[in-house]
């Protein structure tokens, strides 16, 4: 029997062998992972890790009131994060007290909940009457699925017994476009009081504006919001800005193309006059105490650090991801993989690459990626009967652009995936050495100022 001793060996072991094969090794793929720069890693782990500092705003004192001492520096980390994401998506209003892209959408539901049933004291609660999303099977997000989250929050319809729900339809010759003008004809005696975009499954834009205005003039329209998880990192002039088109809420995960820690994040654009200006304290109160107690300090401030770094560094990572992702769409196409996407697109606008691997191969030619060096995710694709039976892979090309690959770099990884998705071959070591010519992090600070303050900190640990 191992003593305790032994099993602390055995994890320390196991995790260090672990991290260097995922950081030296590996080639990630996966669209929905990020490793943080240095910096955000050591941050995270300083001693708000262990910390505590509730906190809501109290209109009997009109100001937000902290329930634990010693909680100075928390409040200036939460009000820099909030300057910084909303300098980032152009709004004014940030919840930054999220832990997952999961549970800011579910705050975004109860107090939509909240907000229907704000004058019905004494009454049943009233859930969301109708919602409009993506289908799960064409790349919708899990999290807004009557199958998850989505169910303790959307009424049922009383005609057939289902969840009121309505999925976007879309283009039968693209079923990862959204059809408007079908859309239109859908909503035509309908108005949603929800409306989802985002996707897990994302490679175009979001219809934002267009199926805006397809409720302008009405008496009352619907709440738009748009679930950025997979997208954060590139939200801009390259891809695209959901609140300057019409959003009013983007929610997200904060750690696949943005920089951070794995957090959550909402950002409104509900002031005055907006018809859904009340919302915005439901949301704020459904973050606490609705759904959080402890906010994970650490990683709170590990995200601020990334936010800075987002800020700092956008215009240019933002763009390399872009360009990298059509360039290894490019090439894999190129190589005689199956490519799915607008060819005139260049097959995506995003970070991510959808392949087309044969009917139900998609989990065994991840698992031959895998055993040689290159990591990603299996994907159903539209025409797939399930998960279970994936004939795609996801790619995702944000984390490994930060460790510094460009197009050309992309070229000749697809064709060593060529090699190991067509002809079945071993390509670890050649993948391997591959991966050591990119072991060092861009788009971050490297100063010597603060350098010497990475070191002082890391003093500490000693």
């Amino acid at each position: 029997m191992q003593s305790y001793q032994q099993k602390a060996v055995e994890i320390l072991d196991r995790a260090v062998r672990n991290h260097q094969w995922r950081q030296r090794q590996c080639i990630n793929l996966i669209p929905s992972e990020m490793t943080p720069s240095p910096l955000v890693r050591l941050l995270q782990v300083t001693d708000p890790v262990g910390r505590y500092a509730e906190h809501n705003f109290l209109s009997s004192v009109n100001r937000e009131v902290y329930y634990y001492q010693g909680t100075d520096f928390i409040a200036w980390v939460e009000e820099r994060l909030i300057q910084e994401m909303g300098e980032y998506l152009h709004c004014r209003q940030v919840e930054p007290r999220l832990i997952s892209g999961q549970t800011a959408n579910m705050a975004v539901f109860s107090a939509l909940v909240a907000y229907r049933n704000r004058r019905q004291s004494g009454r049943e609660v009233e859930r969301i009457r109708l919602v409009l999303n993506h289908h799960l099977g064409l790349g919708g997000h899990l999290s807004a699925q009557a199958m998850g989250p989505m169910r303790d929050y959307v009424a049922k319809d009383p005609a057939t017994g289902k969840f009121a729900v309505l999925h976007f339809p879309v283009c039968k010759d693209n079923p990862y476009r959204v059809d408007v003008p079908a859309l239109a004809d859908l909503v035509a005696e309908k108005t949603p009081e929800l409306v989802i975009f985002g996707k897990s499954m994302f490679i175009e834009r979001e219809p934002v504006a267009e199926v805006r205005k397809l409720f302008a003039g009405r008496a009352e329209r619907p709440l738009f919001m748009f679930d950025a998880a997979h997208v954060l990192g590139i939200l801009g002039p390259h891809f695209q800005d959901p609140i300057a088109e019409g959003a009013d809420l983007v929610t997200g995960s904060t750690h696949k193309t943005f920089f951070g820690t794995q957090r959550g994040i909402i950002g409104a654009s509900l002031d005055e006059d907006s018809p859904w200006n009340e919302l915005w304290q439901m949301v704020r109160r459904r973050a606490f105490p609705g759904f959080l107690s402890n906010h994970h300090l650490g990683t709170m401030l590990g995200l601020l650090m990334a936010a800075v770094e987002m800020n700092a560094f956008r215009d240019a990572y933002q763009k390399q991801v872009v360009a990298n992702a059509r360039a290894l769409a490019k090439a894999l196409h190129e190589a005689g993989v199956g490519v799915e996407g607008d060819p005139a697109l260049g097959f995506t606008e995003t970070h991510q690459v959808l392949v087309r691997v044969g009917e139900g191969q998609g989990q065994e030619v991840a698992e031959r990626l895998e055993k040689n060096h290159i990591i990603v995710n299996y994907q159903a694709l539209p025409d797939d009967a399930n998960f279970t039976v994936s004939s795609g892979l996801r790619l995702g090309v944000a984390e490994m652009t930060r460790f510094g690959m460009q197009e050309q770099d992309f070229g000749e990884l697809a064709e060593l995936m060529a090699d190991v998705i067509l002809r079945d071959r071993d390509v670890a070591d050649a993948a391997a050495q591959f991966r050591g010519r990119f072991l060092e992090m861009r788009y971050c600070f490297q100063s010597e100022e603060i350098r010497d303050l990475k070191e002082k900190l890391l003093a500490t640990f000693a």
